[in-house]
Order: C-alpha cells, then structure tokens, then sequence
C-alpha cells in the first residue's frame, strides 16, 4: 500500500466510518475537505496519469471538484465538471442522465460543447466509483462528444471493477477496519 492509500485509511480509521458498503467521510473529504490530504491524494494521481496525454479532466458536480482541481493542476489541464443543472447562459450542450445511489435519485449532468470538443483526451475524476451510474453519464456525454475517454480516477471504488484507478478498494478498506 503505497503512501496515499495509507494516509487514507488511517483518516477513515481515525475521522470517518465504514459500514458494509457505506463510507462516512464528511469531515476530510466530501462535506469538510481536508486540502492538503486531496493534494497528497491527487498527487498519487496524476503521477498515474502523467504519461497519458491528458487533454481535460471531467468530474460530475459536486463531490469531484476538489479532486479535479487539484489533479488538473498538477497536470497542468483544464478540468471541466458536469452541471446537474442546466444554467440559462449554457447554450448548445451534452447531456446524459445518471443516478445517485447515494441520493436515491436521478439526474441530468450537462456539459456545454464549448468546454469539450472532438478528439481531446479525457480523464474521468470523482470521488467514489459505487455503481458506475456517474461514469456511464460521462461516457455517453465524452461519446456525444467525439472526445476520447483515457481512463477513470476515483479515491475509493467500491466496485468489483479493476479498470478504475483508485487510491484505496472498499475491499481493502473493509479487510483493514475489521
């Protein structure tokens, strides 16, 4: 377990929760955020990422911004985050529809074509990978697109799935907090 993913877990052990399948970690990560833990933790992403070409990050509000910023920066890209509303000054736009597990409800994420054009390189950031809901709005939004999803970042997945890079497993979290 490399530095990141240890600096995590003994945050979740000391300030945050696990059970079964839900992770509390409002007072670091997605309610009150720890700035410095989401550098170290967009740091140990980037470096994954670094050699990928990476034209533009893309998050979901809100959740992922923070990490967005942050690894955006240390790539030296842009980052966009999909608006679950549709402001009156975003014109022409993508639009795919996800559902929160969460939230225990739907929504639309909406990109404006401005922000996201043909052929650029994506990286998919966002807090936690659950059901794949987000990443599937986000595919068909980079589809819509013409653009190129290279790859999807998140802190935790709590999926089977091992395409996604994560710092930490809900497996691995749930073998070191029993």
């Amino acid at each position: 377990m490399n530095y990141a993913a240890q600096t995590l877990l003994e945050r979740i052990k000391r300030d945050g929760k696990v059970d079964g399948e839900i992770i509390k970690v409002d007072r670091f990560l997605n309610h009150m955020v720890d700035p410095q833990l989401i550098d170290l933790l967009a740091a140990d992403i980037a470096t994954r990422f670094a050699d990928k070409a990476i034209d533009k990050l893309l998050t979901a509000e809100t959740s992922g911004i923070m990490l967005a910023q942050a690894v955006a920066g240390m790539l030296g890209v842009p980052f966009i985050y999909a608006k679950k509303k549709r402001p009156l000054t975003m014109g022409e736009h993508y639009a795919a529809a996800s559902y929160s597990f969460t939230k225990q409800e739907s929504t639309t994420l909406y990109v404006a074509k401005e922000v996201l054009g043909a052929q650029e390189r994506v990286l998919f950031i966002d807090d936690f990978f659950a059901k794949g809901s987000t990443l599937k709005a986000i595919e068909e939004i980079v589809s819509q697109a013409h653009a190129m999803l290279v790859g999807a970042a998140v802190i935790i997945n709590k999926s089977t799935r091992r395409d996604i890079d994560a710092i930490l497993t809900l497996e691995e979290l749930q073998q070191a907090t029993r």
